[in-house]
C-alpha cells in the first residue's frame, strides 16, 4: 500500500489480504500503519481488519523504491494510464507483488515507470474508479 491515506481502507486492505492469503503487506510513503511510533495499535485499522494485522506480516518503510528494489517477484501497479491493461488479462508467471496507491492521485509515474505491469478494473458506470480497498479485493481474489 502506497499513499493510502484512510485508516478504514488499511484496515480493510489488510482484513482481505488475510482472507485472500497474502504472504506480507509493505507499508509505504505516508500510509498508516497497525502500530503507531510509539508503539500503540491503531484502533480504527484494528477495528476495521478485525484483528487481521495480527496475522498478516507487515513491514512501514517510507521509500518505496527500497522496498521495489528488494522484490523477487513480478510488480502490478493498479493504475488507470495508457499503459494499462484489463486485469483479466493479466496472468502471472510466479510471485507476484500489487502496488495499491492513493485514493485520490493514484501511484505516481515515478513508481508506475518501475511496474512490470499496469492493471485496471474497466468501469462502466459515471465514476471513473474505485475505493481502493474494493480494488484491494478484486484483485487478490481474482
Amino acid at each position: 500500500m502506497h499513499n493510502i491515506r484512510s485508516q478504514h481502507n488499511v484496515g480493510s486492505i489488510f482484513r482481505t489480504a488475510d482472507a485472500s492469503g497474502v504472504s506480507k503487506i509493505y507499508l509505504t510513503g505516508y500510509t498508516p500503519a497497525p502500530i503507531d511510533r510509539f508503539g500503540r495499535k491503531v484502533g480504527t485499522i484494528t477495528k476495521v481488519s478485525l484483528g487481521a494485522e495480527e496475522f498478516v506480516p507487515w513491514e512501514k518503510k517510507e521509500d518505496i523504491s527500497e522496498v521495489l528494489d528488494n522484490l523477487d517477484a513480478e510488480i502490478v501497479a493498479m493504475e488507470q494510464d495508457s499503459r494499462s491493461i484489463n486485469y483479466k488479462k493479466y496472468k502471472p508467471t510466479g510471485s507476484v507483488a500489487y502496488i495499491f496507491g492513493d485514493e485520490v492521485r493514484g501511484i505516481p509515474k515515478k513508481v508506475l515507470s518501475r511496474s512490470d505491469f499496469i492493471l485496471e478494473i474497466p468501469m462502466r458506470g459515471q465514476k471513473e474508479s474505485l475505493n481502493v480497498s474494493v480494488t484491494a479485493g478484486i484483485i487478490l481474489f481474482n
